[in-house]
């Protein structure tokens, strides 16, 4: 059976803990679904109404995390990281169970996400896997701020490039090749902010579930946490995860360039939405062992970590 056939779990992964910025204790079941279904959430705190899918077109709010609704005004929040864990998995069907309106900020990073899934084990189908082809480059500007995308033979590139004031975070950058490259650094970078900030943020009535034990915090030239860096690049590569995690949100994986500076969910949203706003930007192809346009394809092509 291929590594290009569509994947999901073998068995339900089960996850429990605070969400960022709701405070609340939530209790999320990833079960296992059948082809062609895609990754779907289930709000069981809900008893109608409560399917909510992980599309672009379904982000209602891309302020420090994103949040994805239904036409019922039923939304999930902070799905970015979950997103991208099961984006690094090859995960492609799936059904996420979740009581409460945030998806538990575990650590602040995807770790706990990815060791768990990859101890439930992956279930391969029949059913080739659809890859979204970029066709022509696409470009988003909001001030001094951009993303595009742009073609790509066989891969997803990501540059991104974080520019802070702040003298410990600085100007970072990191690019990689999401199907080839070793993403442990990405999926085990945590969420950060500056210690200037955690009050303004709450005021805004989130991060009411923040701490140390999840959130890097920098204050001047230091780092508040016990834990400092997991890795040296771990500001911008934690970027790099919520935009992998919100490129997801595309509903398939991506062969495309994609190019970012100072971005975040609000510029990643942009770019899908002018993507798909024209047909002739990408094409969606059916990837079978008898039409692959390389075989390099076949031996890196949305490879599992494990």
């Amino acid at each position: 059976m291929s590594l290009l056939s569509q994947k999901t779990l073998n068995k339900t992964a089960t996850f429990r803990g605070v969400g960022l910025h709701n405070g609340k204790l939530a209790n999320v079941s990833v079960k296992p679904s059948e082809p062609n279904t895609g990754i779907v959430f289930k709000r069981v705190d809900l008893k109608s109404n409560n399917y909510v899918y992980p599309s672009f077109t379904n982000v209602t709010n891309t302020l420090l995390n994103t949040t994805i609704s239904n036409e019922h005004g039923v939304k999930v929040s902070t799905i970015e990281h979950l997103m991208g864990a099961l984006f690094g998995l090859g995960i492609d069907n799936a059904l996420v169970e979740i009581d409460n309106e945030e998806v538990p900020i575990l650590d602040g990073s995807a770790k706990v996400f990815i060791e768990i899934l990859k101890n439930c084990g992956l279930e391969k189908s029949e059913a080739p896997i659809k890859i979204i082809k970029i066709q022509k480059k696409i470009s988003y500007h909001h001030g001094e701020k951009f993303i595009s995308v742009e073609p790509s033979k066989l891969s997803l590139d990501i540059n991104f490039k974080l520019k802070y004031e702040n003298c410990l975070i600085g100007n970072q950058e990191n690019k990689l090749n999401v199907y080839e490259d070793d993403l442990i650094d990405i999926f085990n970078s945590r969420t950060f902010c500056l210690f200037d900030d955690v009050e303004k943020i709450k005021t805004k009535g989130l991060a009411k579930g923040g701490s140390l034990d999840n959130a890097i915090v920098v204050k001047d030239n230091e780092i508040l946490n016990s834990e400092k860096l997991r890795n040296p690049k771990e500001f911008v590569n934690h970027k790099i995860l919520d935009c992998i995690g919100d490129l997801y949100t595309s509903g398939y994986r991506i062969i495309g360039s994609v190019n970012c500076s100072q971005g975040g969910h609000f510029l990643t949203n942009q770019l899908l939405k002018k993507v798909f706003e024209n047909k002739e930007n990408f094409s969606i192809i059916e990837i079978q062992e008898r039409n692959l346009p390389h075989t390099i394809l076949n031996k890196t092509l949305l490879r599992s970590i494990a």
